[in-house]
Order: C-alpha cells, then structure tokens, then sequence
C-alpha cells in the first residue's frame, strides 16, 4: 500500500508579476521522488474589492506535472494586477487506475500581484500610438473645477494648487496609480476654433497656463495608460515631471519616457529664431490627461469662466477600463 503524503510546508511566493508568479515548498526527499502532480487552489482574498476586469472566476484547482520548485504560474486570463489572492498546494501522485493520492492541503499564503512592466506598457503605448490621430496646435494647458476649489487654493494653500494622489482610474495595473501625485490639466482644442472646449465635466470655472510654463527643455514626459470606459473615444494618460524632481525620479524606473519633439501624444518643438514662438501640439484623436508632478501657482495662468454646460457624467474619477475593447487592452490582466 502507497505511503501517505506529507503536507507541504514553508510555502514561498516570489518573482510576483500583474499576470505571473512562482511558488515553491518545501516536502520530504521521499514526496519530491514520487510526487507525479502539483495541485494549486487560486482564489481572490475575501473581503477585498472584486476586481471587475476579469475574464472569469479563477478555476478552483490548476493541476500541474511535478516539476522542480519554484514552479510558474501564469495565465492573464485568471490572474489580474493588483490583486490580493489566496493561494493554497497539495502534492499527488497518480496511481495506475488514474486516481490521485494527495497529501492535506498546505497553509493558506496571501500575495498580491503587480503593477504593469515596463514590457506591458511599451504594448499598451503600441496601441495608444495606433489611435492619436494627427496633431494639432494648442497654446495653454488648463484645469476646469468649480469655484469652491479655486477659492481653498486662494485660501488655505496660498494659491498653489498642489499634487493629490492619482485615483484608480483607467488600467488596473498602471503603475501610477494611487502611487503617483499631481495636478491634472488638459490641454485638447476644439477642431474649428484652436481654443480649449467650452464644455466641462470638471465645473465652470478655468484655469489655464501658458504650455511653455510646464512643457519645455527642462521636463520629461511618460506614457502611463491607455483607456477607454465603454465608449468610441480613448483616454491617453501622460505625465509630465521636472527633471530630477521626486515624481521624475518615480516615472524614470517605471514608465516610458517620451520624445518631447516626436512623439505622436504631446510635443514641444523650441523656437529656432530669435523672436520666434516654441511650437506645441497634441494629439487630435484621443483625449489627453496630463498629470502634472509639482505644484502649480494660479499667478502662472489665470482662472476664467466656462460659457458652455457642465456635463458631470462625463468625469473620468475613478473610471473603470472597459476590459472587452480590443483598441486598448493588452494580453495581460486588466
């Protein structure tokens, strides 16, 4: 009659990926030399936000062939970034009439996954290229918000309009969420006019600043996401950091760094002639986000009425990716 197997210990998760991880275990010499099969029972922690970008429920039990430790497992379509998992392991061996001997399960080991690589969004900048559409012209970066706002900078900050933390919107597993901080601006013109939309999610009031204020020789632009939430239209998410500031030194390890003079997004070509005006452009078809890394004074720019209407419906705080676009989605999770 076949031995019991004894039950894995000193479970170890490493090499954590957005879609990939390895596990490995410790077992008796005995167990390694007649283990035939790994079985490892996935689930999402309890309690924990559902992550609404996958595919389908992670399969209660992957069934693997013994192979030697730490073992891979990966799959985007049941591993997703930035999520918390249970991940338990039980050793087997397969007997000639097909069934399996086990051992008892392991401990429960809890582990989160990743942000995107570098890899991941270099693909999600691929598709993000595929969508920008021709450039145009623009001469000021602006933020719409209502006058409450406005009047806390003027009040409580001393006119700076500092940095919050980037929201969860967007990918999943863009690494500047809710790591990142900054002011978001905009910087789309309407088609017929050259001049920023009169229309706003955001509030009645703009303010805006001079591009050559923010983009110049001096700062670095990031690709950090690619997005859209049910919609025609796409969402680029861009950041725009001092060089050598705190959120520079952030982007640096963990986002791609953009040509500021050619790249299909957001450019700045400087003047060549004395007299001259440096040339800014941005992209026509999809709408840009651009996040801003150190504060801004309201004395660079100046704060303006709206005249159009206010479509609250149309904010993107906190949005969710549609997962099943196949303009903006990658072959990772969501």
């Amino acid at each position: 009659m076949e031995t019991a197997l004894s039950t894995p210990h000193n479970i170890q998760i490493c090499e954590v990926t957005c879609d990939s991880f390895r596990i490995g275990w410790d077992m008796t010499p005995e167990d390694t030399a007649k283990a035939t099969h790994f079985f490892i029972d996935l689930s999402r922690k309890e309690g924990g936000d559902p992550n609404r970008f996958k595919h389908r429920d992670v399969p209660t039990k992957l069934v693997a062939k013994a192979v030697p430790l730490p073992m891979a497992v990966r799959g985007h379509w049941f591993l997703s970034p930035r999520t918390e998992y249970c991940v338990a392991v039980q050793t087997a061996v397969r007997q000639a009439d097909g069934e399996y001997l086990v051992s008892e399960w392991s401990r429960v080991i809890e582990f989160c996954t990743g942000d995107y690589a570098m890899d991941h969004l270099k693909q999600l900048l691929g598709k993000a290229k595929g969508s920008a559409g021709r450039l145009l012209k623009f001469s000021v970066f602006y933020r719409n918000q209502h006058p409450d706002y406005f009047q806390y900078v003027r009040t409580e900050c001393g006119g700076l309009m500092r940095p919050a933390m980037k929201d969860n919107s967007g990918s999943h597993g863009s690494p500047i969420n809710s790591k990142l901080q900054g002011v978001f601006l905009s910087c789309n013109t309407e088609f017929d006019t050259g001049l920023p939309p009169n229309d706003s999610p955001y509030g009645p009031l703009r303010f805006q600043i001079p591009a050559g204020n923010l983009l110049n020789r001096n700062t670095n632009l990031y690709f950090a996401d690619f997005y859209c939430m049910y919609t025609a239209y796409h969402y680029v998410v861009l950041v725009l950091a001092p060089a050598g500031s705190e959120g520079d030194n952030f982007c640096h390890s963990s986002l791609p760094l953009l040509d500021l003079t050619a790249n299909p997004f957001l450019t700045y070509i400087p003047s060549q002639r004395q007299g001259e005006e440096s040339l800014f452009c941005h992209a026509s078809d999809v709408i840009l986000e651009v996040l801003y890394t150190e504060p801004i004074h309201l004395e660079q720019g100046s704060v303006v009425k709206i005249s159009g209407h206010h479509q609250m419906s149309q904010t993107t705080a906190n949005a969710k990716k549609d997962p099943s676009c196949k303009v903006c989605n990658i072959s990772v999770g969501r």
